[in-house]
C-alpha cells in the first residue's frame, strides 16, 4: 500500500532505514542491539516527521503565496488517537516501513501498539474535530485547529469490582515525537485584576484592564497529514506556564512554598481535560481553561494575520473562526476586546468584524450541557470581558425591542444575561448573537434548535441557522481501521477514487447480489471478530465466540444514551432462557465500552450494572453458549478501531430528540454493521441513505415524546403494571438477582424508571426494542439477507464522509478553499434596523442537506 508518487519525492526505503538508524544513534544514543520494539517508536516517528515537516513547510509556503483565507477551528477536544499509524497510512508508506523494520528483526505492529492514544479529548466532540482536520488536509484546504495540550487528558478507566475507577492518563509517558514546540511564539494571557476608567485617550473614552496575573501559553504543533501527503496542516496546542519560574520577591522573602504554589497554579490550566466543576475552585479552573484556549488562539491568529495584512478591516475576508460548541464562546468577548482595546476600533465596526469572523456549532440540547457562567465568577477572572458582554447584551436587547412579535417575556428568554439570585451569562446565547452562522449537526438536531432551543433567535435571524450533518474520516475509520474490507473494496473498485470520494462506494451495490462477494465480505468480518475476541479476553477476561452476533454499544455512558435499555433487553433474554426455557435462535455477544464522567454517579452505577449482569450471565451454565456480556475498559480511539470493524449490530438507542447527531453510528455502518436505532440524530439520515429495509428503527419519535412531556401523559408505572415483560425486567433490577452480595444496589434504578417518571422513556420504548431485536435474530439467521444488507450499508454510506461535511462548511460558512471567492455573506450587526412586524421568512424545518459537492484537492 505504498504510493509511488510519494516515494519518488521522498526517497527509497534505504534512506528511511538510514534516517531511523540516525535517530537511534543521535536521539536515543543507544545501540540497536539493546532496543526492544517499543524503543523504535521515537526514532521511526522522528524519521517520518522529518519528511512531514518538509511537506508542512511547502504547504505553508503555498498558502502564503496564494494569500488564501484560513479557517481556524477552536475546540476543547481533539481526539486524535495514535499519530504514527495514521501518518504512515495517509502517506501510504506503511508497507515500506514494515519492510525496513523487519530488517531490524522488529514488527511494525508492535511498534505501533506501543504508542499511547493522545489524551486530548473525550468523546464525539473531539473525534469530530479530529476528522475535520484530516479532511481539510486531504482536500488541500487551509484549515487549522487550536486546542490545549493536556498533560493528563481525561482519565484512564480501570474497573475494580465492577466499578469505574479513574487513574491519571499519562499519555505522554513514551514521549510525543510528532509534536513540535514553538516557544518563540508564546502568547501572554492576562487574568484577574481590575478595569480602570473610562479614560480619555485620543479623543475617545477607553477602559484599561490592569491584569493581576499573566500566564504564558507555549504552542506546540501537531502535523495533520492529508491523504497522500500533498497537504500537511497543523493542530496548534498550548501548554500553560507561569510568566516567571518563580515570583523572585516572594522567593527572596523565604516563602518558597508559596512561590512554587503560584507556579503550579498557573500550570494546572493545561494539566487535565475538564477539571471537576463540583466545587468553586474547579469551576474557576474550568473557566480559566476555556479563556486560555480562546486567548491563546486569537493571540496567535492575530500574529499570523499581521504578518501578511495591515488593515484590520480585512480580517473577515482572510480569517474564519469556528467555535466547536460553547467551550470557546468567550471568543466573542475576546475578539471584541482585541478590536476595541488593542486595535482601537469604534464599537460598531468591532462588532461587525466580530460577527463576520465567528461561527458557532451547537452540539447539545441538554439544558445542563448548555454552559452558563456566574457573573461574579466572570467579574473575578475576566473583569474586562464582563463589561463587554453586558454591553453586547444591552445593544442586542435594544435592537430586539424593534420587533413587535417579541414581547417582554420572549426578550427575557433571549437575553445573554439570565436574571436570578446570581446572574448567569448564557454562553450559547452569546455565541448565537456574536456569530454570523449557527449550525446543528443533523437535520433533526437543527430542526430542534430552530423550534425548541432558540425559536426567537431563528425568527429574527433565519439566515443564520443552517444544518451541517456530521461525517467521519474514511481514511481513519475504514482504510486504517479495516484493512481487510479496504483491500476487498479496492480489488473491486478504483482505490484512487473511492478513498477520497466515498460516494463512489455506490458502485458496490451490484456486488451485494453476488454470492462470492458476500462470502468474501463475511470472511473479512469474521477475521475482525477473531481479532476482537482476543482483545476482549485480554482486557475483560471474557471468552467470546466469534461465530456469535457481535452486538456493540460503544459510547460515553449517559442516561439519555440508554445503555440501561440495552441491559433491560439482556435481562429479558437471560430470563427467557433460565425461567421460561426459550432458546434464542442466535447466540449473541453483547459488547459495551465507554467512560462515565467522574462526577456522574448514575452513569457510574450503569457501568456497575453492566458488570453485575455480566457476572451472572457469563457464569450461568444454562446460557454458556447462548449469550455473553463484555465491558471493554478504557474506551479510546485505538480500541474503537478494533471494535467497530468487528461489530455485526450497532446499538444507537438514545431517546429520540436527545442525540445531536452521533458519529459512532456512521463509523459502524461504514464497516458493515447494521443499526438498531431510534428516530434520533443522524440515525434518521442514515436510514434515508441506506434504505429503511437495511436498518432497524424503533420507538417513539421526538415529537411524540415532546407531546407526552407537555401533556404529562406518560405514566411508566401504569405501563409497568400492564406489561409483563416490562414488569419482569424491572423486578429483576429491584431484587438482588444481579447483586446477591450487595443488597438493594440497583433499587434506585427501579425507582427512577417506575416511580420517578423515567425521564428518558426506557419503559415506553422497551416493548418495541424487544420486538425489533427478535426481528434482527430472524434476519441474522438468513445469511444471504444479512450480508446483502451489510454490504448495502457500506455502499450507501458516502454522505457521511467528513469530506462532504467540511466542504459544506467551506461553501456555506467559511468561504475558504475553492469557495473563497463565492458570494458575500450577510453582515448582521447589533445596530441594524429591524422590521416593525414579524418577518415573512420563518424556518419551519431544518434546512435541506446541501447538494453533492465534488471532493477533490482544492488548494493546489
Amino acid at each position: 500500500m505504498s504510493s509511488p508518487e510519494f516515494l519518488s519525492q521522498v526517497r527509497p526505503a534505504e534512506v528511511l532505514r538510514e534516517a531511523i538508524l540516525r535517530h537511534v544513534r543521535y536521539t536515543l544514543v543507544r545501540p540497536t542491539s539493546e532496543l526492544k520494539p517499543a524503543d523504535y517508536l521515537k526514532p521511526v516517528s522522528l524519521a517520518i516527521r522529518d519528511r512531514i515537516v518538509d511537506r508542512m513547510l511547502e504547504t505553508e509556503s503555498r498558502y502564503r503565496h496564494k494569500d488564501l483565507k484560513r479557517l481556524y477551528y477552536l475546540s476543547m477536544e481533539f481526539l486524535m488517537g495514535r499519530s504514527l499509524g495514521d501518518n504512515l497510512s495517509n502517506l501510504r508508506v506503511e508497507d515500506m516501513c514494515r519492510e525496513v523494520l523487519a530488517g531490524f528483526g522488529v514488527s511494525l505492529d508492535e511498534v505501533l501498539e506501543s504508542e499511547n492514544d493522545a489524551g486530548l479529548g473525550n468523546g464525539g466532540l473531539g473525534r469530530l474535530a479530529a476528522c475535520f482536520l484530516e479532511s481539510m488536509a486531504t482536500l488541500g484546504m487551509p484549515g487549522f485547529g487550536y486546542g490545549i495540550d493536556y498533560e493528563y487528558g481525561l482519565f484512564k478507566q480501570e474497573i475494580v469490582s465492577g466499578f469505574q475507577r479513574e487513574k491519571p492518563d499519562r499519555w505522554k509517558a513514551n514521549g510525543t515525537p510528532f509534536q513540535i514546540e514553538h516557544p518563540e511564539e508564546a502568547v501572554n494571557i492576562p487574568l484577574y485584576g481590575k478595569v480602570d476608567g473610562p479614560h480619555e485617550v485620543e479623543h475617545s473614552l477607553e477602559q484599561v484592564w490592569n491584569a493581576q496575573k499573566i500566564v504564558v501559553g507555549i504552542p506546540t504543533d501537531m502535523p495533520i497529514v492529508g491523504y497522500l501527503g500533498q497537504t500537511v496542516n497543523w493542530l496548534r496546542l498550548f501548554t500553560a506556564r507561569a510568566s516567571e519560574d518563580f515570583d523572585i520577591e516572594i522567593f527572596n522573602r523565604g516563602d518558597y512554598i508559596r512561590a512554587v504554589e503560584q507556579k503550579i497554579q498557573s500550570e494546572n490550566i493545561s494539566r487535565v481535560l475538564y477539571p471537576s466543576d463540583s466545587v468553586m475552585s474547579g469551576k474557576e479552573l474550568r473557566l480559566v481553561q476555556e479563556y486560555f484556549l480562546v486567548a491563546c488562539a486569537l493571540g496567535d491568529i492575530f500574529r499570523r494575520f499581521r504578518q501578511q495584512h495591515k488593515p484590520i478591516e480585512l480580517l473577515p475576508s482572510k480569517v474564519a473562526i469556528q467555535m466547536n460548541d460553547t467551550h470557546p464562546s468567550l471568543a466573542v468577548a475576546e475578539l471584541m476586546r482585541i478590536l476595541l482595546d488593542e486595535e482601537r476600533l469604534p464599537w460598531e465596526q468591532a462588532w461587525e468584524i466580530t460577527q463576520q469572523t465567528l461561527a458557532y456549532t451547537n452540539h447539545t440540547l441538554l439544558p445542563e450541557a448548555l454552559e452558563k457562567w456566574s457573573v461574579p465568577l466572570l467579574e473575578k477572572v475576566l473583569p474586562r470581558h464582563v463589561l463587554i458582554i453586558f454591553n453586547i447584551n444591552h445593544e442586542f436587547l435594544r435592537e430586539m425591542q424593534q420587533y413587535s412579535f417579541l414581547d417582554e417575556e420572549k426578550r427575557r428568554r433571549m437575553s445573554i444575561i439570565e436574571e436570578g439570585y446570581e446572574k448567569q451569562v448564557r454562553m450559547a446565547h452569546l455565541c448565537m448573537v456574536g456569530s454570523h452562522s449557527v449550525n446543528g449537526v443533523s437535520k433533526l438536531h437543527t430542526d430542534l434548535i430552530v423550534h425548541s432551543l432558540a425559536p426567537e433567535f431563528a425568527q429574527v435571524w433565519p439566515e443564520k441557522f443552517n444544518n451541517k450533518t456530521n461525517g467521519v474520516a474514511p481514511r481513519r475509520w475504514l482504510m486504517k481501521a479495516n484493512e481487510g474490507l479496504t483491500d476487498l473494496i479496492s480489488r473491486t473498485l478504483d482505490e484512487n477514487k473511492w478513498i477520497t470520494d466515498l460516494h463512489k462506494l455506490r458502485d458496490l451495490e451490484p456486488f451485494a447480489e453476488q454470492e462470492d462477494f458476500r462470502e468474501a465480505f463475511k470472511q473479512v468480518k469474521r477475521q475482525n471478530k477473531l481479532r476482537l475476541a482476543g482483545v476482549i479476553h485480554d482486557l475483560s477476561g471474557v471468552s467470546v465466540d466469534p461465530d456469535s452476533m457481535f452486538d456493540a454499544q460503544i459510547k460515553r455512558i449517559h442516561e439519555y444514551k440508554r445503555q440501561t435499555l440495552n441491559v433491560m433487553g439482556i435481562i429479558h433474554d437471560y430470563l427467557g432462557i433460565v425461567e421460561r426455557g426459550e432458546i434464542p435462535p442466535v447466540a449473541r455477544t453483547y459488547i459495551f465500552a465507554g467512560k462515565a464522567a467522574p462526577g456522574y454517579w448514575a452513569a457510574k452505577q450503569i457501568i456497575k450494572l453492566i458488570h453485575s449482569v455480566a457476572e451472572v450471565v457469563n457464569n450461568d451454565e444454562r446460557t454458556r453458549d447462548l449469550m455473553k456480556v463484555a465491558f471493554v475498559p478504557d474506551y479510546r480511539v485505538s480500541l474503537a478501531q478494533l471494535i467497530i470493524p468487528a461489530a455485526d449490530l450497532s446499538e444507537q438507542i438514545s431517546m429520540a430528540g436527545m442525540e445531536a447527531s452521533g458519529t459512532g453510528n456512521m463509523k459502524l455502518a461504514m464497516n458493515g454493521a447494521l443499526t438498531i436505532g431510534t428516530y434520533d440524530g443522524a440515525n434518521i439520515e442514515i436510514a434515508e441513505e441506506v434504505g429503511e429495509d437495511n436498518i432497524f428503527i424503533f420507538g417513539l419519535r421526538s415529537e411524540e415524546i415532546r407531546e407526552m412531556q407537555q401533556k404529562g401523559s406518560y405514566d411508566p408505572r401504569a405501563r409497568y403494571d400492564s406489561d409483563p415483560a416490562v414488569r419482569e425486567a424491572m423486578d429483576a433490577l429491584a431484587s438482588d438477582r444481579f447483586c446477591p452480595n450487595e443488597h438493594g444496589l440497583f433499587r434506585w434504578l427501579f425507582d427512577e424508571l417506575v416511580h420517578r417518571g423515567d425521564r428518558y422513556f426506557h419503559i415506553a420504548d422497551f416493548p418495541a426494542y424487544i420486538e425489533t431485536q427478535q426481528l434482527i435474530d430472524g434476519e441474522y439467521l438468513n445469511e444471504e439477507i444479512w450480508w446483502r444488507k451489510a454490504i448495502l450499508n457500506v455502499a450507501r454510506i458516502g454522505k457521511f464522509s467528513s469530506d462532504r461535511t467540511v466542504l459544506e462548511y467551506a461553501r456555506d460558512i467559511w468561504h475558504v478553499g475553492q469557495f473563497e471567492k463565492a458570494g458575500r455573506r450577510a453582515k448582521p450587526t447589533v445596530r441594524s434596523a429591524a422590521p416593525a412586524s414579524k418577518p415573512n421568512v420563518q424556518p419551519m424545518s431544518a434546512p435541506e442537506a446541501a447538494p453533492e459537492i465534488e471532493t477533490k484537492q482544492v488548494a493546489d
